[in-house]
């Protein structure tokens, strides 16, 4: 395939990301999280509970309403695992070889290894209690041998944890009250076929973490592709992937790089549906890609104050066929089985009248999932919120 014109590009990684195919229309289970997972390859988690917490988000995107216990429940039977992969995610169980490189030794964790190599006193004596305690989490070991301010304020007995469950020793699950890390030995969390399959080299896993990357995301820069396992130094890499045929070198429209193309890659006519997108989704959690993609600039405002907020603190985007239309700002309102609509703003040049009801729908199907049974409320705040008020009331 030659040139890809912008279109062309975004119904690709549209489709690479499991959204050119209809959502299931009966019960869904595991097997369709397998399938969501063939095609995103992994789910970051993101402990910020405004709405639901962020992993969850990626499933209802692509499956619509499911049985939230999903991932907890292939957690619990040795399907997924996780680990630090773009950040904390979700990952599925057979791809734990590929990261034995970095547990061996990450260049981002350098001072994680310096307190080890400091303290091993610390590390084999929190291994120790996790051998005859386990699984525990932190608080539990009670070891505050530091000054607060330190280390996001973790004590001793945390970062020798975080030391363990990044090299391997140990693995971690969620509790599922307080979403805290439940650690404990890897021989007791993960399947026993896996720890014993062979470990490819550094430089063999990071070509074929690339190839992955290459299929979820259709077609992708260099920097697409290395952003989604977050690797570096990967430009002699996907030079040898080309060369193999593993990997096709192309170009897009308006992309000032150059692209790579998964060989399987499929470019469908259209992509049809409407979807809202975690901050944490890979269709956007790359924003120079968002921008490339969809011209859609994107940033999270968690942390901005709210008065500089320009479309407030949880925003989701709106993807509606293979544009990003919109963003509404969210919220569960527990309390009183509300799901709040605190803003909703078009992009420019979208006609509202086309997506107002795809829109609209959605956020109800949201609150019906998340057992929000007062329905949605709309806030005036935003050009859309009108139209969107009077279609969900």
């Amino acid at each position: 395939m030659g040139e890809l014109s912008a279109s062309q590009a975004r119904r690709i990684a549209l489709y690479a990301q499991g959204f050119g195919t209809p959502r299931p229309s009966g019960r869904v289970d595991r097997r369709h999280l397998r399938r969501v997972l063939r095609h995103i390859g992994l789910i970051q988690i993101d402990s910020v509970n405004v709405l639901v917490r962020s992993q969850e988000l990626p499933l209802f995107a692509r499956l619509g309403p499911h049985p939230r216990s999903l991932i907890p429940d292939a957690t619990a039977a040795g399907e997924l695992f996780e680990y630090w992969v773009h950040e904390a995610c979700h990952v599925p169980v057979e791809q734990r070889p590929l990261y034995g490189w970095a547990m061996q030794g990450h260049p981002r964790w350098k001072s994680m290894r310096r307190f080890a190599a400091e303290r091993p006193d610390v590390i084999e004596s929190v291994l120790a209690r996790v051998r005859v305690e386990g699984p525990l989490v932190a608080s539990d070991l009670e070891m505050r041998d530091r000054p607060k301010g330190q280390w996001w304020d973790w004590d001793d007995g945390k970062l020798a944890l975080e030391h363990l469950f990044r090299t391997g020793e140990v693995a971690a699950t969620r509790r599922p009250n307080d979403f805290a890390r439940l650690y404990d030995l890897a021989e007791r969390v993960i399947p026993a076929e896996v720890l014993d399959l062979p470990r490819p080299s550094e430089h063999d896993a990071k070509k074929e973490l690339l190839v992955l990357a290459a299929q979820y995301h259709g077609v992708g820069t260099a920097a697409d592709l290395a952003d989604y396992h977050r690797l570096v130094h990967t430009r002699a890499l996907l030079a040898e992937l080309v060369e193999e045929g593993r990997l096709v070198a192309t170009t897009v429209d308006g992309w000032t790089r150059p692209a790579f193309m998964h060989p399987d890659a499929y470019l469908p006519r259209w992509v049809r549906g409407c979807a809202l997108l975690s901050p944490f989704d890979p269709v956007v959690w790359f924003r120079d890609r968002a921008e490339r993609l969809f011209d859609f600039h994107y940033r999270i405002e968690i942390y901005v104050p709210k008065p500089q907020r320009v479309f407030g603190y949880y925003v989701l985007p709106v993807l509606l066929d293979d544009r990003l239309v919109a963003r509404v700002d969210v919220k569960a309102d527990r309390a009183n089985g509300r799901l709040l609509v605190l803003g909703a703003h078009g992009e420019p040049g979208i006609d509202p009248a086309t997506v107002i009801e795809p829109m609209s729908a959605e956020l109800r199907s949201m609150a019906a999932w998340l057992g929000l049974g007062a329905g949605v409320e709309v806030s005036p705040r935003g050009d859309l919120a009108p139209a969107l008020r009077a279609h969900t009331s």
